[in-house]
């Protein structure tokens, strides 16, 4: 028979889930606010009063935005970048955890110590514009995927999560004939997809986001990333977003489609909504893929 919850239990689950709520609405409204401007007539937008849809309807924004054939060739690099640089960053992430896993490797304290090293020093931006110029790499693709191949943190905590795993498993497998190659590939990388595709989200991410080093790095159009071209059309409408409110009912009564305020609110849409779609189908593998790799033995 179930156990009946108290008077205080009961208020304090509704508490709980009021609070909850509060949170989500208070964290989703922003982002709905900018869909509704960024789908509404700009002209329309200026009189405000813009809070849960669109007044007039329009598509006009966005419209303008595809139109731009940078933009479109821009996507594609994202694209490319963020398809091909995650899963090669999660391969190597994940052998250099499995390696430094094993604390019988030779100098493996040596060798933790450098790559923590890293993480709190480098060497800045002329340096390292320096070596990738060295490398060959300016105004290349492969200088979006191989200066950031590997994170130093989400290897830690691949390696914490492998450290976890039970030793029997890689006992049994080398009693079997097993070398580490085949205990990498059929045995631990199996056992640790929560935590790879945790890592794999956090990738893409940054790649997805990632415009810096398109803007430092290459000079031919047609290797920007989204984000590069969405900045730069940020920065053409930014003098509509300077205009006097006379100015501005000046436009509305020429039925101007579009304005400064709409094109920042579609691109923001354009720049979040794909990661936001790809979430919830590595959600499940988050928060076990962070507990776990958290664990230190």
């Amino acid at each position: 028979m179930p156990k009946l919850q108290s008077l205080p239990d009961k208020l304090f689950d509704l508490f709980i889930y009021l609070f909850l709520i509060v949170i989500f609405l208070v964290t989703f409204y922003p982002f709905w606010n900018i869909l509704v401007v960024s789908l509404n007539d700009a002209t329309d937008s200026v009189r405000g009063g813009l809070y849960l849809w669109p007044r007039q309807f329009t598509l006009e924004s966005y419209q303008s935005i595809f139109r731009n054939h940078e933009l479109i060739n821009s996507v594609k690099v994202t694209v490319l970048r963020t398809v091909i640089g995650t899963p090669l960053s999660v391969l190597a992430i994940s052998m250099m955890a499995y390696s430094l896993s094993k604390r019988e490797l030779i100098a493996w304290r040596a060798f933790t110590l450098f790559f923590i090293f890293t993480m709190y020093f480098g060497g800045g931006l002329i340096p390292t514009y320096m070596i990738i110029k060295s490398l060959g790499l300016i105004d290349s693709f492969w200088v979006f995927i191989f200066p950031g191949l590997i994170g130093v943190f989400l290897m830690i905590l691949v390696r914490t999560y492998m450290e976890q795993l039970p030793p029997e498993i890689e006992e049994s497998a080398k009693i079997d004939g097993a070398n580490d190659l085949q205990i990498f590939g059929k045995m631990v990388l199996p056992l640790c997809v929560p935590v790879l595709a945790t890592i794999a989200l956090f990738i893409g991410i940054g790649h997805w986001n990632s415009w810096y080093d398109s803007y430092i790095y290459t000079y031919k159009p047609e290797l920007k990333t989204l984000q590069a071209i969405l900045v730069k059309i940020l920065n053409q409408f930014q003098t509509g977003a300077m205009l006097s409110e006379a100015e501005a009912l000046a436009n509305s009564s020429k039925r101007i489609p579009v304005s400064g305020e709409s094109i920042r609110m579609a691109v923001t849409m354009v720049a979040t909504l794909p990661i936001i779609l790809v979430y919830p189908f590595l959600q499940r593998f988050f928060v076990k893929g962070i507990m776990m790799g958290a664990i230190k033995s």
